[in-house]
């Protein structure tokens, strides 16, 4: 039976033992809910091995950015905690990954893994109207666009979806998301309208091959598929830090960017992070829920250069955070992981050795695009020229302009941090990503004319 409001106001007012009985039924289901809520999901994978691990790290990475839930072990919790399974397994064979399903793998790649849990990895189609390489926040834009408006569109994405953006614990300033949303639902979000759209995301392959002129793409694995137009979204790679020894330390102590993920391995230690940008800022915020202190490390005077006013609000109210302005890592030291690494105060000239329980560095970015053939211009840090760069350098020989995100080679387009533009932006990654489309349509209508 169905009782509309006022009719209950009116009912209750002269029965208060109806309200009183209502009162309590409404108590056990919310408190029921409550039950179902608190319950946390059931993982779709268990990974056996030690957090820290790199090869480890890198799983954990991979499914926490494909949205896969999943939970962590210690081999030796995990033979106390499941005796009865009899399961024995080699240190060779770290990290393992037990799925839902009863599948073992033992250390696995990505492709592997994505293809245990059913993650798409290979293409449909032999060929579409246009295929996307790269499924960050301007990929995933363009597949959206594209797919809406009856492309064949098909996204390739080496590690997870989302792109440094997907990283990103808080983005307070995207436009819609009053309250900040992660980058990972922003990512998570993308996807879902994309494949309801109908583009297909194929994910755990990379490019190894683009052939010129005939729009064809060689995949690792040997895959061929051809594309009548190509969109690069390939994104930018943090940089490197140049000091001695440090690569040593990459994945034990030494990490180059940071996922949300990342945080719960610090708790109760004291971490420094490298970097004055917003990456560096939302990650101090970050790992200060969990870390027992942060430290930002700043080479330049002042964090009002690089970062953005809410986020530098944000870290002076944290008790845990502190910055050290015109300071550098000059040197790092340990036994099998980093433990120390030394800081030069560049205002006074002091060196000293600190404790560190993990550095994350975020000192800039460059686009990884070696692997693209020499016809497509870029300049001397990779980034892809474009419109009318790429006739100010030369590289453009067709009696037409070329469109304002073409590349030197008409029918393939760049957006997003891997084209040369001096604005670094999801939202302007997202914009570019969805006039990228508009392009790709005006290219195919002046081959059909």
């Amino acid at each position: 039976m169905r009782v509309d409001t006022q009719h209950y106001y009116a009912i209750a007012a002269s029965c208060r033992e109806i309200a009183v009985k209502v009162g309590l039924l409404a108590r056990e289901r919310v408190g029921g809910l409550q039950e179902i809520a608190d319950e946390p999901p059931t993982p779709r994978a268990t990974m056996i091995g030690d957090r820290l691990d790199p090869a480890c790290r890198a799983l954990q990475q991979f499914l926490q950015r494909n949205q896969v839930s999943f939970e962590v072990k210690a081999p030796d919790d995990f033979e106390k905690q499941s005796p009865e399974s009899g399961e024995r397994f080699q240190v060779a064979d770290f990290p393992v990954l037990k799925l839902h399903d009863g599948a073992v793998l033992r250390r696995p790649s990505t492709r592997q893994l994505a293809t245990a849990l059913g993650l798409r990895t290979q293409p449909s189609l032999r060929d579409y109207d246009t295929v996307i390489i790269g499924g960050g926040p301007a990929g995933l834009a363009a597949a959206v666009y594209g797919a809406s408006e009856g492309l064949r569109t098909l996204v390739l994405e080496r590690e997870a979806l989302g792109g440094q953006a997907g990283t990103s614990s808080r983005i307070e300033n995207y436009l819609g998301f009053p309250n900040g949303v992660s980058g990972e639902e922003l990512a998570s979000r993308a996807l879902q309208q994309a494949k309801r759209l109908g583009a297909e995301i194929v994910v755990a392959r990379s490019v190894r091959k683009v052939e010129i002129g005939a729009h064809c793409l060689h995949l690792d694995g040997d895959d061929i598929i051809q594309a009548r137009t190509i969109i690069l979204a390939t994104g930018v790679s943090w940089r490197r830090l140049d000091i001695e020894g440090c690569d040593r330390f990459a994945g034990k102590g030494i990490h180059y960017g940071a996922s949300r993920g990342d945080s719960s391995g610090t708790h109760g230690l004291d971490i420094f992070l490298i970097g004055g940008g917003n990456s560096a800022g939302q990650a101090a915020l970050n790992f200060a829920n969990h870390a027992r202190h942060v430290t930002l490390v700043v080479r330049g005077d002042s964090l009002e250069k690089n970062m953005s006013r809410y986020l530098i609000e944000q870290i002076k109210a944290k008790s845990n955070v502190s910055v050290q302005l015109d300071s550098e890592v000059t040197a790092v030291r340990g036994e099998s992981r980093l433990s120390e690494i030394c800081l030069r105060d560049g205002s006074h000239g002091e060196v000293s050795w600190k404790a560190c329980g993990g550095l994350f560095v975020f000192i800039g970015a460059d686009a990884e695009t070696g692997w693209l053939p020499m016809e497509i211009a870029r300049d001397q840090r990779g980034f892809v020229l474009t419109g009318d760069d790429v006739v100010k350098a030369g590289h453009w020989s067709e009696t037409r302009d070329p469109y304002l995100l073409e590349t030197s080679i008409p029918g393939v387009f760049a957006c997003g941090d891997v084209r040369l533009s001096p604005v670094k932006r999801v939202a302007s990654a997202v914009g570019e990503g969805s006039m990228a489309i508009a392009f790709v349509h005006k290219y195919l209508e002046s081959r059909r004319g």
